[in-house]
Order: structure tokens, then sequence, then C-alpha cells
């Protein structure tokens, strides 16, 4: 067999078994072997088999993974959450759809955090949900909410997808996460906007909550001025070089500690609890970059990257269209398997494509981020609907009528990164290493 043909095949068997159930990484790294040993032989498979794992979890670069999982484990479990959901209710709960509105600024503000869209989605669902029950907001506004909020995780930084695209391309992680805040805002924008628009339309939906003093609003906005402060010194000092991401995680993990404790909302229980829930998703964060680094030696000597790379762009179409296919691929794959997991697997294909066409490397970044975002609450698997399903119990039907009107806003916000590419590149531009 010719080797293209043995990289299809083990594409084709990556896919078999991802949909068994095993793990991706685990898969990715046997295939990646199994396909290496093939077309080179065993003895060179063992030998790189042995120098990714080591040079994996060896690099002193990756520590950026776990130290910002760790920082949003203990932002979880910390209660920061609730202190921000209550802010944002006082601000803005007395206007159409505000509760629902609060939701989307608690979440926007907990995603900077925490980084990740399933602890965000999980929090306010557990959070936003009953007090918008109390409120009378029907089920599917509240559950499509939380579930489109949550999805913002994957775009705030610190993003951990946007840090393992930067491992992956090599490019720099504080310039990922400087070029994620405009579009990071813009979307929560859309969101609020699509919240109000569809209250107006229907106010049975999204009743009135009551109008907060200033007084109230005033002492609800000093349980959000520490989480303020830790975003100002972790991207100020990524923006000014004082920080490496590595250290800029170190350091937010450390502050959101000591306003956890300073706060009484964490315990040595519950700070043991955040190492052990860090230490599980690093682990599996880290073996999804070592299998996929396997799996991406053996892609590479079966010349598919080069040759889709080479097919692509000799495609009749605009490189605007190319990209949107690229991104399309994304979204259909993200559709069957995890979208972390397929970013994984699909990144070192197509991102020397778009290398070729011109595109920066830093935008295409944050462009696929918006369609992992999209990802995480469409079906079949979208990760954010059977997390608010599961805390809520309610129908993937309702959830999924709640989402809708949320994917139009963020395909608007991918159009308009399309019209002005410097809403990404624009603050980038200013990091000084």
């Amino acid at each position: 067999m010719s080797e293209t043909v043995v990289g299809i095949l083990g594409l084709l068997v990556l896919l078999a078994v991802f949909l068994t159930g095993l793990e991706l990484g685990f898969s990715m790294a046997v295939i990646g072997f199994l396909g290496y040993c093939c077309i080179v032989s065993t003895k060179a498979g063992l030998s790189m088999v042995a120098q990714d794992i080591y040079d994996t979890f060896s690099t002193y670069g990756f520590t950026v993974v776990p130290v910002f999982i760790l920082m949003g484990q203990i932002a979880f479990n910390g209660g920061i959450a609730r202190r921000l959901y209550a802010a944002a209710y006082r601000f803005i709960g007395h206007i159409p759809g505000g509760l629902a509105m609060a939701t989307v600024a608690g979440a926007t503000a907990f995603g900077s955090v925490t980084g990740s869209t399933t602890a965000t989605a999980a929090t306010f669902a557990g959070v936003g949900i009953p007090e918008m029950d109390r409120y009378g907001y029907s089920r599917v506004l509240s559950t499509g909410v939380v579930a489109a909020s949550g999805c913002l995780g994957c775009l705030i930084p610190p993003s951990v997808p946007l840090i393992i695209y930067g491992i992956i391309t090599e490019q720099s992680i504080g310039k990922l996460f400087l070029a994620s805040i405009i579009p990071g805002i813009l979307s929560s924008l859309c969101f609020l906007l699509i919240i109000y628009g569809w209250a107006r339309m229907n106010p049975s939906i999204a009743p009135k909550g009551e109008r907060s003093s200033w007084a109230e609003r005033m002492t609800s906005a000093k349980g959000v001025i520490g989480v303020a402060i830790i975003f100002v010194v972790v991207m100020g000092g990524l923006l000014q070089g004082f920080f490496t991401p590595t250290e800029a995680g170190s350091v937010g993990a450390f502050a959101v500690a000591v306003l956890a404790f300073v706060s009484r909302d964490i315990d040595f229980s519950g700070l043991s609890k955040s190492l052990r829930e860090s230490l599980v998703t690093a682990c599996m964060v880290m073996l999804l970059i070592a299998g996929s680094t396997i799996f991406g030696h053996f892609i590479t000597v079966t010349k598919i990257p080069m040759m889709a790379a080479d097919w692509i762009i000799k495609l009749p179409l605009h490189p605007h269209l190319i990209v949107v296919l690229i991104g399309l691929i994304y979204l259909i794959g993200g559709s069957f398997i995890d979208d972390l997991a397929f970013m994984i697997l699909a990144t070192p294909i197509f991102y020397p494509v778009v290398v070729k066409l011109g595109y920066d490397l830093i935008w295409f970044g944050i462009f696929i981020q918006l369609t992992v975002m999209i990802g995480v609450i469409i079906p079949p698997v979208a990760i954010n609907v059977f997390v608010v399903r599961n805390v809520t119990k309610e129908s993937l039907s309702t959830i999924y009528r709640g989402v809708t009107p949320f994917l139009l806003g963020l395909a608007f916000v991918i159009f308009l990164l399309f019209l002005f590419p410097q809403l990404a590149l624009f603050i980038p531009s200013f990091l000084r290493y």
C-alpha cells in the first residue's frame, strides 16, 4: 500500500475507534505508532513514541496548561460565579431579559477566569436557571442562554483551546489571548442584543426583575473587584511583557486562591478537590497533546497534509471561501466528536493551508475558536447542551430551541472577523515579546 492509502486508513480507523468511546489521546498514540511503523520501521516508531511523550511532558512551555486549569478549578469551587452573577443582576436585572443578560455578563466574567466552557455552563446551570425559574422565565430562554454563554469560555482568555492551538501551531499564546478579547466582547454584546430583542418581542418569556438601588449595586460590585484586578494583572502583565503565559497563569492561580480564601469561599478540602480535578483534567489534555503529536508525525510521513494543502489551494475559489470551507470542516467534525479533540486532530492538517493562503495564524486561531464555540451548542455532540440537560433535567429539544438565536450572533461575529481582521490583530500588535 502507498503511504497515502495507509494515512487514509489510519484516519478512518481513528474515527471508528473514537466512536467506540475509547480515549482519543490514547487512540491517536496507538494508531499513529502503528501507522508510522508500517511506513517507516518498528524501530523508528518506538523511538518516535518515546521521544514525543518525553518532549510533551518535559517541555516547560506546556506548563501553561495545568496552571490555567488550576486557576479555573479554584474559581469554580470557590463560589466566584455566584458573586459575579449577583452583581450583574443588580445592575441589569430590571430591564427586559435582564436576568438572562446578567447570566451572559456573569458567564463572560467567569469564563475570563476559568477558560472552561463546561465549567461555565455547569456553574450557571446551577446558579442562573433556578433564579430565572423563580422570576418566571421560559425554560427555552434560560437553558438556551446558559448553554450558549458557557461557550464563551472557548474564547475569553485564558482559554484552554487557545493554549492548545498555540502549542500546535507554535504561535504566541499571549498574542492569542489578547487577540480573543475584542471578538469575545463582541460575542457577549451580540448575546445581550439577542436577549433584549427576544424579550421585547415576547415579554412573557422574560419578565422584568426588580430594580436595585445604587447602594445595592455598589455593594454587589465589591464582590467582583477582586476578579477584575486579577484579570487586569494577568492580561496587563502579558501585554507589557512582565509575564510569560506560564507565569501569568501561575500568578492568576495564586491570586484566585488567595481571593477565595480571603472571601472564605473555599477551605483546604475545596483546594484539595481543585488540585485533584486540575490534575485529572491536565493529564487528559497532556495525553491529547502527546497523542496528537505522535499521530501528527504519522500523518506527516503520509504526505496527506501537503497533498491536502496543494489540492485546496488549487481550488478555483476565493481564499475567503477556502477558509470558510475549512471552518465548516471543523464545525462538522466537531459535531461528531469532541470539538477540542477534533481541533487537535485537524489543525496540523489545515494550518499549512492557511499559511500558504497568506492568512495570519493568530487570526485563524480566533476564527477556529468561534467555530468551536458554535460546535459546543449544535447537535449531535453538543457538550454544553448535555451539561445543561444533566443539571436541569430539561428536554434536549427545549435547550436546542433556546440556543438557536445565539448561533446567529456567533455567525455574525465570524462575518465581522472576515471583514475586519484587525478585530483580532489590533491588540496583539502591542505585545512586547
